[in-house]
């Protein structure tokens, strides 16, 4: 059985790998476990690469290093495309999510940015756009919907 394939912004990934974000932490352990797969990109880790180095964040090269290592583990990177089928995102360094979630073939992108997330439900899009508690929720209830079919019920 294939596994679901999502795809992570920028801030969702410094939620799991380096807030540990209660609110994600639901997945990172599924990824961990094997229930789900991550796909990047050469732009969205060219992305997290340069977020990595604000000074806000306080993270020497090590520790910069260290979380890419743990992303790069959790995350394969594909190739992705300009899409002109792809709605545009008002903001436009955003648009590379979207057109990672449709060249991998994503199921779910899961974001906290406002512009992104304003697109969740457009009709055209070949994927669900969450946030991290709305897609936490929907692993939790996933899981029920399995522990339940595992014990002969419906």
């Amino acid at each position: 059985m294939n596994k679901p394939l999502w795809v992570l912004d920028t801030n969702v990934v410094l939620d799991l790998l380096h807030f540990a974000e209660p609110t994600a932490l639901p997945i990172l352990d599924a990824l961990l476990a094997g229930h789900i797969e991550c796909r990047t990109s050469a732009a969205t880790l060219a992305e997290l690469q340069r977020v990595l180095g604000y000074p806000e964040f306080g993270l020497d090269a090590a520790a910069q290093a260290a979380i890419r290592e743990r992303y790069d583990a959790l995350a394969r990177c594909v190739e992705a495309q300009c899409d002109s089928a792809l709605p545009r995102c008002r903001d436009a360094d955003d648009q590379k999510f979207l057109e990672l979630a449709a060249a991998a073939a994503a199921g779910v992108l899961v974001s906290r940015d406002r512009a992104l997330l304003r697109l969740a439900g457009r009709r055209q899009l070949p994927f669900r756009i969450l946030s991290p508690a709305r897609a936490a929720a929907d692993l939790a209830a996933d899981a029920m919907l399995a522990a339940s079919r595992s014990r002969g019920r419906p």
